[in-house]
Parts: C-alpha cells; structure tokens; sequence
C-alpha cells in the first residue's frame, strides 16, 4: 500500500453507469508466449493495450471542457491525479497514440488534457505533487501539448509550473511546501508522491521541456532544502516523510531513496558535488539496513514494526529503489551502484513471485504495487542486459497480468486491491499507478521494445534515459 494519495479534485457527476461482468478470461494464451525470449510475440501485445483502452473507454464521461474518466468503475467519482485519475488516463491515450498513430486517441488525450486545464486554480498555495497534484498535472499537460501541438494547453501547463514556485516558501535557507500536518501544524513533505521530491523532479521536466524560466531555480533550492532535513543515521543520511513521522520509510515513493534520487537527478543538472554527496550518503544508509543475501538484496517498507514486511515493486519495492542506484551508475560506475540494481532484480526473483503471493506482494497488479512495476523494471533491465534470465521472467509476468485480466464487452479490466491492509476491498480501476491505464501502458512498451521503438511517455522520476 502506498500511503498518502488522496483523490484528487474535479469530482464530477457520472453519466453513465456499468454493468457488472465475472466472467475471468486469459486475454493472450501461454502458447503465445516466445520461450526464453523478453517479450511475448507481437501482435498480442498491442491487442492487450487497445482491449485496455476499450475498457477505459466505455467509462468516459462527456463534461463541460472535455472528458475524464472514474477512478473506479463502481463509483461516479473523477479524480486528477497523476496516480489515480484523469492525468495518468491521458498519458496512456498519449503512448497507445505514439504505437498506432490512430488520431483518435490522440483526439482522446487533448479533450482529457482539455478537462484537466479547467481544473487549475486561480491561485495558490497548491499542491505540488508530482503524482498528486499540479507537478503531474503539468507534466500531462505539457506531453499532450508537446505531441498535438496545441498552445493552449502548453499554456496551461506552463500555469502549473507558476503556481508551484509561486507556491514555494523560503525555509532554513531553501525553499519549502510547508502544509498542514496533524494538528494543523505546518509540515514539509519530503517525497517523491506528494512531496518536494517529486516536486523537484517535475520542475526540471518544465524546465528542459517547456523552457519555465523559473523552475530551474526553484528545484535547486528545493533540494538545497532537503539536503537541510536529511538526518543523520547510524551510517549514511535518511529522510522522513516528514519531520516528526512516526516510522521511517526507506524506499523510493515515500521515503530516504525517492528523496536521494532527487538529489542525484539535481547532481546531474548542476554538476554541484553537495547534491551527489547527499544522494550517496542516503545510498550507504540504504545498504546498511538492507535484508542481503549473497548476491541479492531487498529492504524493509517501514520501521519501526515493518522490519519484516518487503514490498516488491515501484513504491517500496526494488523497482523503486534501485532507480536511486540507476541514477549513481551514471556518475560513479566503479562503485558498483549497477551490481546494486541486478541485486536487487534477483531479490524479486528469489520470492517466486509471481506464481506465489507475498506480504508484500499481494492482491495488486498495478504500477504502483504489483505485477506491471516489476515487469516495467525487468523490461529495463533486459534492454540494458539481454540477460535470458530477466527474459524468463518478464514472460511470467505478462502470463500472470494477461490470466489476472476480466473481460468486459470487447475490452479488458483488472480487478484488484489497491491496499494491502484492506485486501477484501477490490476495485476495477482506470489509472496509471493504480488501474488499466498503467497495466495497458506496460503493454505498450513490451511493444514498442519489440517493435524497435523507444516509448513516447517517460516520467520526470526515471532515470531510464541511454547511458
């Protein structure tokens, strides 16, 4: 379960309603599958993709600016969110675009774009998440405005970014989304979902994108900011969600690798050795706490009380954190930091997932927490390798995502439990972190992999760029 995503705004009156469908199909059958090779056979992929979006589809709501889409097919609700609404849908309708070249999507994608601008604010303070508020809805805006061509929305792309700055407070010496905590007493949230992390991250998007005059600056004194909360551990730096957080979360979503990977990112836009230092000393606290073995690693979701409890995907996850470690190769090679992200692939491995569920690995076949972020990371990793192994067990993954599916009418759904504390809870979602829109953008990039193409949508916290 990742912590801390709260539905966005824009909650709209449904349209339409949804018929309920049990019937669990295997979307592409095993015999499809190219023994021992990454990636299935080509046509398959793509067919999954396009069934996803026919699934999306039937749930669309026509409104005043555009469309948008529930976030899950049982409630009426709309959300923004690049994590779970409106802004992660477009991003998908953007990448099945790029594979097909079919205008209606792209069509799709600007008259979501379009619903998404009419929900920016006049004025601040705003959230600046990257996957919960105006950092991901720029970073949408600015893609679909980057691929239609419309000055409109990279306007109103641009109006994100300004309302983030504006937003920005000088705090002990950097700047700072101080926002309401418990007892309404103001707290700066450090992470990559909802906090100055991600905030960074989409800034720098705006600038090297939208050329922002102004973000450049504001994620450099962001990061000077979190380099000033990082605290001191019995070996390296570790960040908390917040100052005065009851646990820590070391992994990437919420926690000291999301924030390090920021720092590291600001390392490679600077060349300033302050952010590198900071970014590795989270790193050495990283492997000191890790669960090793002798050639594999994995690390704790919280502490205290979660010092046994391992997450194995994007949000807290080796998915996740090893990005961290990505980021590092391409600045200190010879410290093995690559040795760190193979090890941390076969710590996956070694759980027999995906055939085997795990604490940490349950109910949940998103990119957020489940099948489709693991299968992102081992379709890196058999890019940058070729390694069979990493090969064999994509194609498990994709088995059990495609036998995992419900089909819907001519399209495809995957029912699922967003949180692991609440696994009764299944839901049918539409989103990128959580629903079809991530697990059919998965599809797409095994297909563009096999297709000789790079994808179209990269998000402002990877680091999968060539080397």
């Amino acid at each position: 379960m990742c912590h801390f995503h709260p539905r966005g705004s824009l909650t709209r009156r449904s349209f339409v309603t949804v018929s309920s469908v049990a019937a669990a199909t295997l979307v592409l059958r095993p015999e499809e599958i190219v023994a021992g090779s990454s990636v299935p056979a080509p046509g398959p992929m793509l067919d999954v993709a396009r069934r996803a979006e026919r699934w999306i589809r039937s749930l669309r709501l026509e409104t005043e600016y555009g469309v948008a889409w529930p976030w899950d097919a049982g409630h009426p609700e709309v959300t923004a969110s690049l994590y779970t609404g409106t802004a992660g849908v477009i991003l998908f309708y953007l990448e099945l675009y790029h594979a097909t070249r079919d205008d209606s999507f792209l069509a799709e994608a600007v008259r979501g774009a379009r619903e998404l601008a009419s929900g920016i604010p006049e004025s601040g303070p705003v959230s600046p998440g990257l996957y919960t508020g105006l950092g991901g809805f720029g970073f949408c805006l600015g893609e679909t405005a980057a691929t239609s061509g419309d000055g409109v929305l990279r306007a109103a792309a641009n109006r994100c970014f300004d309302l983030i700055v504006e937003s920005a407070r000088s705090v002990g010496g950097g700047l700072g989304w101080p926002t309401p905590g418990p007892e309404d007493q103001p707290v700066e949230i450090t992470d990559i979902v909802s906090g100055a992390a991600g905030a960074g991250l989409s800034l720098l998007y705006a600038h090297h994108r939208l050329g922002h005059g102004t973000a450049r600056e504001t994620a450099v004194r962001a990061g000077e900011r979190l380099i000033a909360l990082g605290r001191r551990a019995e070996v390296g730096t570790r960040w908390a969600f917040y100052d005065g957080y009851n646990r820590w979360m070391p992994n990437f979503s919420h926690g000291t690798s999301g924030v390090a990977y920021f720092l590291a990112q600001l390392y490679h836009e600077t060349g300033e050795r302050r952010f590198l230092d900071a970014a590795v000393s989270g790193a050495e606290h990283l492997d000191s706490i890790a669960a090793a073995g002798p050639d594999s690693w994995r690390i704790m979701h919280h502490d205290p009380g979660g010092e046994d409890l391992f997450y194995l995907s994007w949000c807290h996850g080796p998915p996740g954190t090893a990005r961290l470690y990505y980021s590092l190769a391409k600045t200190e090679a010879d410290r093995g930091w690559m040795d760190k992200v193979h090890q941390g692939a076969r710590g996956i491995v070694d759980t027999g997932i995906p055939e085997q569920r795990t604490p940490g690995f349950w109910n949940n076949i998103s990119q957020c927490c489940g099948d489709a972020g693991v299968a992102e990371f081992f379709l890196q990793l058999q890019k940058d390798t070729g390694d069979r192994v990493y090969g064999e067990f994509l194609d498990r993954l994709v088995l059990n995502l495609t036998s995992w599916s419900t089909t819907v009418g001519d399209g495809t759904k995957w029912v699922q439990a967003e949180n692991r504390v609440s696994p009764e809870e299944l839901k049918a979602q539409t989103g990128f972190m959580q629903g079809a829109a991530g697990v059919g953008s998965l599809f797409l990039h095994i297909d563009a992999f096999q297709q000789g193409r790079e994808p179209r949508i990269v998000l402002p916290d990877s680091p999968y760029t060539p080397m």
